[in-house]
């Protein structure tokens, strides 16, 4: 019975998630780009937005880290590497520019795909190629800037 919460739980979580990219407008590129577009039609609720989830994740942070065990009883795994690596920046250039073109980052991308929007769909091939590149050529190995 508890494993079927747990999933259960994840699914309420993904569709919770979904829901608040709708309601936002994020799974719209045209409103990502017009974020980005500060010498045209900007739009500035992207920092609403952001600031939000961003309140909501230093809050989760905050309670994960006064516990030892996950809600279900597993192991509970928070990042400790604070050091700045070369495949870190990277990553971190290449989301960037993605999200810069095509007016997608991966949550929203699969809403919008679920939604059957065509952008989406090359959008999340991409991204999926990309990950398979990555693991290919980075995983278990540690490069520094």
């Amino acid at each position: 019975m508890r494993r079927y919460f747990h999933l259960y739980s994840q699914y309420f979580i993904g569709v919770l998630f979904g829901l608040g990219l709708i309601i936002s407008g994020m799974c719209n590129p045209q409103k990502i780009l017009n974020f980005l577009d500060i010498t045209g039609d900007w739009d500035p609720s992207l920092i609403f937005v952001m600031g939000g989830a961003v309140i909501v994740g230093l809050g989760g942070f905050y309670f994960a880290s006064k516990r030892a065990l996950s809600f279900f009883d597993g192991a509970l795994h928070i990042p400790s590497k604070r050091d700045i690596s070369r495949p870190l920046v990277i990553g971190s250039l290449i989301f960037g520019a993605g999200w810069g073109i095509a007016g997608f980052c991966p949550g929203p991308a699969i809403v919008a795909l679920g939604a059957g929007h065509i952008k989406a769909v090359v959008f999340v091939l991409a991204m999926l190629a990309g990950m398979v590149l990555c693991n290919r050529f980075f995983t278990g190995h540690s490069h520094s800037v």
